[in-house]
């Protein structure tokens, strides 16, 4: 009796074990497409064990049903601005008719302040990608915050966009809690995206590639990160506007998108194959 009763109770703590293991392995990989000055970064970014729990249950008992989540999507370019391909990149978005945002480095905007206006002539959006476009999980937390500072006041300087202060992206996508508490005390939102397409891999990707790919992981709405420089991604628009604007969806900026929706309807889109 007490044989079958230990191997019961093992079979019980196998189960709550892998169920606990699923719990951690799902909440893991959700990655918030951006954190609010007023969120809980460690809570979002690398909870515990209970958080993990409590974000999956947040999840599926507030964001179980997303019917009726509005088709938006926001294309946002990372870098630059650069000679030659920036201009490729507006002069098709100006005939597609596609609002963007970019993610500019404050260093190569000082070097090419004509790039950086006609990006706002354009009616593009511009964002802060730090000074000089380091990796923020190896600095200081003073390092960190002086690259976002020295980006903001170089871009500021240049441009009048409100979007230089509010809205912020690490290079690379690599950042820690640390790292983005910091922006949060300067009154950033922390935006990364819902879908990489990984545009950035130019030897391999293929402008049929990105927009396969942003199609398949396509959400309602959807922040998707793309780079300036990449010529792949400017090949690419035609076939993205066609396919997304032909399922319903209307691009907008990424500022557009924040005064639209909640910022938890971002970090929960539905998920919407197109």
């Amino acid at each position: 009796m007490k044989h079958w009763r230990a191997i019961a109770i093992a079979l019980v703590c196998a189960a709550l074990a892998a169920g606990a293991f699923r719990i951690f392995e799902h909440t893991a990989r959700l990655q918030p497409a951006l954190v609010t000055p007023k969120m809980d970064a460690q809570q979002a970014l690398s909870p515990s064990l209970a958080g993990h729990l409590k974000r999956l249950l947040r999840e599926q008992g507030i964001y179980g049903s997303r019917a009726g989540r509005p088709k938006l999507i926001a294309l946002t370019f990372d870098d630059g601005p650069y000679p030659v391909f920036t201009p490729l990149l507006l002069d098709a978005l100006e005939k597609l008719k596609i609002p963007a945002t970019f993610f500019l480095i404050g260093h190569d905007a000082q070097h090419w302040p004509e790039l950086t206006a006609r990006i706002e002539q354009s009616g593009g959006e511009i964002a802060n990608h730090t000074q000089t476009h380091p990796d923020l999980d190896r600095l200081t937390g003073t390092q960190v915050r002086r690259e976002i500072v020295d980006g903001r006041t170089s871009l500021d300087a240049l441009v009048k966009d409100p979007a230089i202060d509010l809205y912020f992206r690490p290079p690379h996508g690599r950042y820690t809690v640390g790292v983005v508490k910091t922006a949060q005390s300067l009154g950033y939102t922390t935006v990364l995206w819902n879908d990489d397409p990984g545009d950035w891999r130019t030897s391999s990707v293929t402008p049929q590639d990105i927009v396969a790919h942003v199609r398949r992981f396509a959400t309602a709405p959807d922040i998707v990160l793309l780079h300036s420089g990449k010529l792949a991604t400017i090949e690419m628009l035609p076939s993205l506007a066609a396919a997304f604007r032909s399922a319903g969806y209307r691009f907008v900026t990424l500022g557009s998108l924040m005064r639209a929706v909640p910022y938890d309807d971002v970090n929960h889109p539905a998920k919407h194959p197109v």
